[in-house]
């Protein structure tokens, strides 16, 4: 068993600094906790330096947490050099946790180029971080850029999407209708199936995916802005809380939780 307490001797912190880098994952997750617990400027850097390299999904949610009871003034800047980091997953912690962050000074920083972004991970915190920061008024702007991404990705990729664009309100209504109109039949289905989730929240993304499918084969393209015609039952076999809310709707935007995931992302 390794203690690991944070008492603002030197010792102490070196021991806690060290402990992040120990090759047992549950003794980084002790040391993230113990730093978070007994904030301290002299953590900062190596909490941000340690979410781009720590490999354990768990230990990187809980560094997360350490960050966000920092002061914005110290995480802000070094998060935001982290969004131009060569490495996939410094891009996407970074942005997770400025999602948990909440401060909207970071908006400018998340990019067309991070929205679109070739690795899925890093696509999806853009997405999730896009929602929690967008400015009132710019949701509808936004809402089109994301359905630019519709039809990508494997079944979590297009879920997370299907939720950031669903949390945005009625401000993505026209994007997914023009969506739905689109020559790609893929981008088509998962526009139709989120329209399913913005008007039936407890469809599960797997029904209402198969459901747009559907549509898509037999040539229609649904309603344009509420949802498919064709869409039947409720289900929620495939509950889409596996990202925070009950459809997406309102695990995105404000979320937060003192170390909780919107799921097992980046």
């Amino acid at each position: 068993m390794v203690s690991m307490t944070v008492t603002g001797h030197g010792t102490d912190t070196a021991r806690a600094l060290r402990g992040l880098e120990d090759d047992r994952a549950s003794v980084r997750l002790r040391a993230a906790l113990a730093i978070g617990s007994t904030p301290d400027p002299r953590f900062v850097g190596k909490l941000v330096e340690r979410c781009a390299v720590e490999p354990e999904f768990f230990v990187r949610d809980m560094l997360t947490w350490a960050l966000t009871r920092h002061p914005v003034a110290l995480t802000l800047p070094p998060l935001l050099r982290e969004l131009r980091s060569e490495r996939a997953r410094a891009r996407s912690q970074a942005l997770h946790t400025l999602s948990k962050v909440g401060d909207r000074r970071a908006w400018p920083a998340i990019t067309r180029a991070l929205v679109t972004d070739a690795d899925d991970e890093v696509a999806r915190s853009a997405w999730r971080a896009a929602v929690v920061l967008v400015p009132d008024g710019e949701e509808s702007a936004l809402a089109v850029l994301l359905a630019t991404q519709l039809g990508r990705g494997g079944r979590e990729t297009r879920l997370s999407l299907s939720q950031a664009l669903v949390a945005l309100g009625d401000a993505t209504a026209p994007a997914l209708a023009a969506a739905t109109r689109s020559p790609d039949p893929l981008v088509r289905a998962h526009a139709l199936a989120t329209q399913r989730l913005r008007t039936d929240p407890d469809a599960g993304f797997t029904l209402a995916v198969e459901e747009a499918k559907r549509v898509v084969a037999l040539g229609g393209r649904g309603a344009s802005g509420d949802g498919s015609d064709d869409a039947g039952g409720s289900g929620g076999s495939d509950s889409t809380a596996h990202s925070g809310g009950s459809g997406g709707s309102d695990g995105l935007r404000g979320s937060g939780g003192p170390h909780g995931s919107d799921e097992e992302g980046p």
